[in-house]
């Protein structure tokens, strides 16, 4: 990214002191790699990646981290004040609904008590001048409406995962409005984004990860609820925002310590089996066919309606389904897909097609 690092989100992260947590996992991972693009200094704060491969040891990136488990309260504090950092994005969780029905209690005290662990924390260090917690579009109460969810729709959730992201949007709002109104505190936002897709994730009960393995064996997927409808896109695309937004936070933008939704336009909204046909056009390798086994409950219909940050931010998606698509099936195909620069390279592809569209963020 040679030359876009010192104009993108106005260049309010060259330079700064930023903790990621959850940098070993798909997300975190990739927003470290761009934030070190950026010419930031990216520290991480996360446990060991729970895969083999996995994206955050592919990158080999070359900058501090902590493997901590953020539930233990004393040691999150010290890391924070030991970091000092300019902006925090707490991407840190157990993030998969199908474990959480496994694992409950592990669900709620990961999302819910290391969220409050990192809130006090970052209470406490003077340094910390803006705060971006990641949840979830699964926060909102379902209720399989056919169009988008907005930032005033109740919150909720049927299972541990969702009701447990629900939680700490009330918790990072409860902070917000409690300790983070005086002048000289962090200006707190959430950040809600649909389902991310892209290269370098090997979650287990994931639909793409799940498709790259059964390819690897030479197996037939079976997928679980194939009419079930998503907002799909790629992993920049919700990174984008996340960063946008913490941009505005940094500039001392008040009216921008909220709740925001980052999803697809229409187009991205799509079912389980549209995704796979069209993704079969990219990789013919693929194959799949419908289970018959029965499974836990998961919400057919979601569908968010990111208007607020559109009129607000300035904030659009980039990529359609299809180039989101076409960039995950190159991803896991490319021969030495292990290799940085495959990530590196769509991550210029991406910055670069949002400054041709003229995207707020990428503006000179």
């Amino acid at each position: 990214m040679e030359g876009l690092g010192m104009t993108l989100f106005n260049g309010q992260y060259r330079g700064r002191r930023v903790l990621v947590t959850g940098h070993t996992g798909f997300k975190g991972s990739w927003l470290s790699l761009w934030l070190r693009e950026l010419g930031a200094e990216p520290i991480g704060l996360a446990l060991p990646p729970e895969t083999a491969p996995n994206h955050w040891q592919l990158l080999g990136l070359d900058m501090v981290e902590y493997l901590q488990d953020m539930r233990v309260s004393a040691a999150v504090a010290e890391i924070v004040a030991d970091v000092q950092p300019d902006i925090v994005f707490h991407l840190a969780a157990q993030p998969l609904v199908r474990r959480g029905y496994r694992q409950p209690l592990d669900t709620w005290t990961s999302n819910v008590v290391g969220s409050a662990n990192l809130l006090e924390a970052c209470r406490h260090v003077p340094a910390v001048k803006a705060i971006v917690v990641v949840t979830t579009d699964k926060c909102y109460q379902n209720r399989e409406w056919p169009w988008g969810y907005r930032e005033t729709d109740s919150l909720g959730g049927h299972d541990p995962y969702s009701a447990s992201k629900a939680a700490v949007e009330l918790l990072a709002a409860s902070y917000r409005d409690a300790f983070f109104q005086r002048a000289g505190t962090p200006l707190l936002a959430t950040a809600r984004a649909g389902n991310v897709i892209g290269g370098g994730d090997w979650s287990e009960d994931r639909l793409i990860p799940d498709l790259v393995r059964a390819v690897a064996a030479g197996e037939t997927l079976e997928i679980r609820s194939p009419q079930a409808t998503r907002p799909w896109q790629h992993v920049l695309e919700s990174l984008s925002g996340y960063l946008l937004l913490g941009q505005h936070l940094l500039e001392e933008r008040r009216d921008a310590a909220d709740a925001w939704n980052f999803g697809p336009d229409a187009e991205g909204n799509r079912s389980v089996a549209d995704v796979l046909t069209e993704l079969q056009r990219h990789w013919p390798e693929l194959h799949w066919q419908i289970g018959s086994d029965p499974q836990p409950h998961e919400a057919g219909l979601l569908y968010l309606d990111s208007s607020k940050a559109k009129s607000r931010l300035d904030w659009r998606p980039v990529w359609p389904l299809d180039t989101a698509l076409a960039a995950t099936a190159a991803w896991y195909q490319a021969p030495l897909s292990a290799k940085p620069a495959v990530s590196r390279a769509q991550l210029q592809d991406y910055s670069a097609a949002a400054k041709q569209a003229g995207i707020a963020w990428a503006r000179s």
